[in-house]
């Protein structure tokens, strides 16, 4: 999780979304090839849990231009002893956080606010060959999902695997 610098007045603000040489400074020196952008109009819309496998695998940096959405990034690497686990925070147009998920990790998110924006960086192109998913409300993974009503879903997030059922391409690394 980031919260970088917003410098405010009565115009509004202006903040510095990304900068190489600060995020290497935090650890984080990926080279970002591709960014995204993605609407969904309705509150409780939830995408994921997604990823990509090696070669293609994809580290992301996460924020959300407007609205909110609760942002999830679930383990997959075989070895780890977090395999499995999840994190989740808000992200939203007014907190300007972002999430720094590492290749490795299945990605996905819930809006929380209408006409929400998610905007985010990718480490490497989109490689439909090499797309993966979990289910979402996979109870092994156990997402408490901040959702008062019933998920929005594509018909391809509806049918995703359980973790049970994957044979992840993901290890440890060092």
């Amino acid at each position: 999780m980031i919260e970088p610098d917003r410098f405010g007045d009565h115009r509004g603000f202006f903040g510095e979304t990304y900068s190489q040489r600060v995020y290497a400074e935090l650890g984080i020196d990926e080279n970002f090839v591709q960014d995204n952008h993605s609407l969904s109009a309705e509150i409780g819309t939830v995408r994921g849990l997604h990823f990509q496998a090696p070669p293609a695998a994809q580290a992301k940096l996460v924020r959300c231009g407007r609205g909110a959405i609760f942002d999830v990034a679930v383990d997959i690497r075989k070895d780890s002893p977090t395999y499995g686990k999840w994190v989740g925070y808000e992200l939203s147009a007014e907190n300007g956080a972002q999430l720094f998920i590492p290749a490795g990790f299945a990605h996905g998110f819930a809006t929380l606010q209408p006409d929400s924006e998610i905007i985010y960086k990718c480490s490497d192109y989109y490689a439909p060959e090499t797309e993966g998913a979990l289910r979402w409300d996979d109870s092994a993974i156990g997402i408490d999902w901040p959702l008062q009503e019933t998920a929005i879903l594509s018909d391809k997030d509806a049918a995703a695997p359980m973790l049970t059922d994957l044979d992840s391409p993901f290890h440890m690394e060092g």
